[in-house]
């Protein structure tokens, strides 16, 4: 038995989630069920669950789930991963199609130990994705690929509506929370693909002990890079051996930086307790 203490905090009131329930929702439930499904939805019990899949969205993991890094907001396993499988793909793409999905999302744990770091298989994913789904949207929420540009642009040849790259949190937390990616690594991975001309998207965590100025700069630095849709969620601590949480965010101040962020320009932004990375990813598509 661990002996040390669970010193998390307790929920406050506007941190309860809410049944998710709704005739798609309980659809789409069983259709997971039934054909065992993977999705960030359900293995990350993610709060918005409900109103994504009654919209006809939701998101996968791909590469496993066992990442090379240990970040300490992340509660994904660390660890020597399994090798690629390549049938995963198809698997993918028959899941969204089975799930009748409108808009789908992937992400992925990072695969340093990888050659191409897991960027092929990416490739593979979003191209059977539209072979087998052709009025499927798609956002991508990538990792920093080591900030590798040819990388990077394998991804962003294949097209997808929306790439996603989460900044996380402020500059000087980042050593803290995040094993291996590095602040400014990110950024540039962002302007990259704004450059492209690839709508670019990114987020961070509320509640580690960032302050105002902080949060207004990493909005600034987002919307230098081009990043056009940005998100704001709380930070909820998975286990013990995490970060603990600093402060619950209340919700008028998740309104005030949504407010702040129109007003400095981002053409989306989701802010809220309960926002995580693709909380409205259907209606983040710019034409």
């Amino acid at each position: 038995m661990d002996n040390k203490a669970d010193t998390r905090k307790r929920l406050p009131r506007w941190m309860k989630m809410q049944r998710a329930s709704g005739e798609n929702y309980s659809r789409l439930k069983n259709l997971v069920g039934k054909y065992k499904l993977h999705t960030i939805c359900t293995s990350g019990n993610c709060p918005n669950i409900g109103e994504c899949w009654n919209r006809g969205t939701a998101t996968f993991m791909i590469l496993g789930n066992i990442c090379t890094r240990h970040c300490k907001f992340c509660s994904v396993p660390t660890g020597k991963p399994l090798p690629v499988d390549w049938e995963e793909p198809a698997r993918v793409a028959h899941s969204v199609n089975i799930m009748k999905l409108k808009h789908c999302v992937i992400t992925s744990v990072d695969r340093d130990d990888l050659d191409d770091l897991g960027v092929s298989l990416w490739v593979s994913v979003i191209r059977k994705i539209k072979e087998v789904n052709p009025a499927t949207t798609m956002e991508v929420l990538i990792p920093d690929f080591q900030g590798k540009h040819a990388l990077i642009q394998q991804v962003i040849d294949e097209k997808p509506e929306v790439i996603s790259h989460n900044l996380e949190t402020v500059e000087r937390l980042t050593p803290k929370i995040r094993s291996r990616a590095k602040y400014n690594i990110s950024l540039d991975v962002l302007n990259y693909i704004a450059s492209s001309g690839t709508v670019a998207k990114s987020g961070i965590m509320l509640g580690l002990g960032e302050t105002e100025k902080e949060i207004l700069a990493t909005m600034d630095d987002m919307l230098q890079a081009g990043v056009k849709i940005m998100t704001l969620g709380q930070y909820l601590q998975p286990t013990i051996e995490h970060m603990p949480v600093v402060e619950y965010v209340p919700p008028e101040r998740f309104e005030k930086y949504h407010q702040i962020g129109l007003s400095k320009g981002f053409v989306f932004v989701e802010s809220g307790p309960l926002v995580r990375s693709s909380y409205n990813a259907d209606k983040h598509l710019i034409i």
